[in-house]
This record gives structure tokens, sequence and C-alpha cells, in this order.
């Protein structure tokens, strides 16, 4: 039992080992998920398929993912937390790999649909496993991990995507981020130390239902799962349409010049990170809105022509967003009562489901009338999230605050 009680701390080697394959699991599921958006222009133009068919590659993924999240972690309870994350991994991966030879594009939103279970598991998972196995004075430091490698992962997958596609086509792509995300998941399995401090749990529905329940009779939960579906609906559809964009004159960039774009995302880990910090001091209640419309400034200056210019914008829109996201995620775990892990994946399945539901309008609206439209559809969907900031802003406090909940939430959908 006094094996058992000890967590691990930083200095020690099975913490290093332990934050080194969390950040290695999320690289890799971020880099999957999202590394089809700098080629859905050239994905159209193989298949013959419309801008918004297109998108349907990153929607499939994610709204699979989002359905998987709740199963992903009641199976850990029952079958062990390294075991899901692992075989996850590598199935997402392999997975990745057999996408790339999809003969027709209806076998690649199977493929991909299936892709998006198979990742579920570790943004299900990953953060149980590092609260149960750290010890709470160097968890933040493991967090703090995880949630660069979901960056960078996020990043890295669309430049490398861009750059395979750039010098082969999007298959080469899409083997070259499998063989990467392969490789992760090797690192996983060789470095991630097993659960000393998990009790496996047989699964009842019963308890399960009661969970998810709880939160779901909470108005500002509801309000946030809300917020973080038209956040993330903005975001993807903006970023899906950007690329018909500017493939097109006068601008007519490469797909490694669009997946350059984003290297803005660095300034949305700051600012993330920074707006946390600000939110424990001045209030979310007061930042919340203000990073709705930071998001509105960046949307408005897409609207001019000069390339700088939209780049600027995309940067602020950027900013703006991951602003807006955190405050909203941390928010979740303040307002938990009891079972704060199911507070954390109810916010991350109205994310995900945002960006399935409203990312492929960002093609619908391309089509229908070029970039006003999508800005048209981003200025909506922001100004119905504005709407929800002010709500939530009335919204009486209901528990004291959790900081690694806040954490988790955050970390897990970047």
């Amino acid at each position: 039992m006094e094996i058992r009680a000890q967590r691990l701390r930083r200095g020690d080697p099975g913490f290093r080992r332990a934050s080194l394959a969390i950040f290695a699991a999320g690289v890799a599921t971020f880099m999957l998920l999202y590394a089809p958006q700098p080629m859905l222009a050239a994905m159209a133009r193989d298949f013959g398929v419309s801008p918004a068919s297109s998108t349907l590659t990153v929607a499939v993924s994610t709204t699979m993912l989002a359905l998987a999240l709740l199963p992903a972690g009641w199976l850990s309870n029952a079958c062990g937390r390294t075991q899901v994350i692992g075989l996850g991994l590598f199935a997402a991966a392999v997975l990745g790999l057999a996408a790339s030879a999809a003969p027709t594009f209806e076998a690649l939103l199977v493929l991909r649909a299936l892709q998006g279970v198979a990742s579920a598991g570790v943004p299900a998972v990953a953060m149980a496993y590092l609260a149960e196995e750290i010890d709470p004075s160097s968890l933040g430091s493991s967090i703090g991990l995880y949630i660069g490698g979901n960056a960078l992962g996020g990043m890295s997958g669309r430049l490398l995507s861009g750059w395979l596609a750039e010098i082969g086509d999007w298959r080469l792509a899409l083997v070259g981020v499998g063989v990467v995300s392969l490789a992760c998941a090797v690192v996983f399995w060789r470095l991630a130390p097993p659960s000393r401090h998990h009790t496996r749990t047989r699964f009842t529905p019963a308890a399960a239902l009661a969970a998810v329940t709880v939160h779901l009779q909470d108005r500002g939960q509801r309000l946030l799962a809300v917020m973080a579906a038209l956040l993330s609906g903005t975001f993807v559809a903006v970023y899906n349409a950007l690329g018909f964009r500017l493939v097109e004159a006068p601008y007519r960039l490469s797909a490694v010049a669009i997946g350059a774009i984003f290297l803005v995302y660095p300034i949305g880990s700051v600012s993330s990170a920074v707006a946390g910090r600000m939110a424990d001091v001045v209030g979310r209640r007061r930042l919340l809105p203000a990073g709705v419309l930071v998001t509105f400034a960046g949307i408005a200056l897409t609207t001019l022509s000069p390339l700088p210019v939209i780049v600027l914008g995309v940067a602020l829109f950027t900013l703006g967003f991951f602003a807006a996201h955190s405050i909203a995620s941390s928010w979740v775990g303040r307002r938990a009562h009891t079972s704060h892990a199911q507070a954390s994946a109810l916010y991350l399945i109205g994310y995900y489901a945002g960006s399935s539901v409203f990312g492929p309008l960002g093609g619908l609206a391309w089509s229908a009338g070029r970039w006003p439209a999508v800005t048209a559809l981003a200025t909506l969907l922001l100004t119905i999230a504005f709407a929800i900031s002010l709500r939530l802003r009335a919204t009486p406090p209901l528990a004291r605050p959790c900081s690694t909940t806040s954490a988790a939430a955050h970390a897990l959908t970047a």
C-alpha cells in the first residue's frame, strides 16, 4: 500500500516518462484530426466534390470523436487508462495510413469517421491518467506539457500535410502524418508508466447517466457547452474556407503556403495562457465577452483584400478564439459540484459537435457567396456567442474553483 500511495513528482524518471508519453499522444491525436484542412481544395478537385463536401473529411472525425468521448472514458474505467490510450493511438494512425489509399470519397469519409472514434481515447482519458499518477504538486507541469503537445500536433499536422501535398499530393501527406503518428504511438507505449493508482470499476448505466445528468441540470454548464460549440464552429468554418479563398486569384497560394498560415497558432497558445491568468484577477464574467469581441475584430480585418492584412486578421481571430475558449473551458470546473471529468466531457462534446456541425457550413457559405458569406456566417455565430457570454455574466456561481479540471478542459481542446 505504501508503494501504491506514492505518486510521481517532478524530477522522478517516471514523471518524465509519463509526461513525455502523454505529450506524444497529444501530438499524434491533433495531428491526425486536422491534417486534411490545408488540402481540402485538392481533395475537392481530385474527388470531384464541392467545397462543402470536402470539409466533411474533418467534420466526420470530430463528430465521431465527440460521440465516443463518454464511452471511451467509461471503457478506460473498466479496462485501464494506458490500454485505451495506446490502442486508440495505434488504431488512429493505422486508419490514417489506410485513408491515404481511399479509392472513393465515401471510403475516405468512413475511414476518417473510424479514426475519430479511435482518437477519442486520448482526450477522454489523458487528463484522468495524469491526475491519478502525478503528485498534485507536480501536476501543473505535466498538464502544461500535454497542452503543448496538443498545440504542436494541431499546428505541425497542418504544416506537414501542406508541405507533403506540395511536393507530392494529399495522399502522400496523409501517409507522412500517419507515419509520424505511428511513431508517437510507439513512444507512448515505450514510455508510459502503467497505472498504479487506477482502480478498475465495472460500468453501470445508471451511475454513468446520473453523473452526466447532474451537470445538464445546471443552466451555466449548458450555456458553456453551447458557447464551446459556437466558438469552435466559427473557428473551424473560417479556417476551412480560408484555404479556398487563398488558392484562388489574386493570391494563388500553394498548399504549403496555406499551411504556413497555421504558424499563428502559437499566438493562440500564448493568449490562452494570458487570458487564464487575467481571468483569475479580472474575472471570467468580464473577460469572456471581451474575448468574443477580439474574435469579431479579427473577422472584420479579413474582409479587406491585402494578404498581409488578411494574415493579421487571422492572427487576431485566432488570438480571440483561444482566449475566449480558455476562459469558457476553465469556467466548467468552477461550476461543477461533483464528477468534474463528466463536466469537462460535456464541454468537449459541445466543442467537437460545434466544429462538426458549423465547420462544414464554412464550405457551403464559400460556395454560396465566397468570403462575404463566410464572414456573415462567422458574424452570426459570434453574435450568438456574445449574447450567451452576457447571459453567463448574470449566472450565479455554484461551486468553488477546481484548478485541475479547469486545466484539463483546456488541455483537451488545443
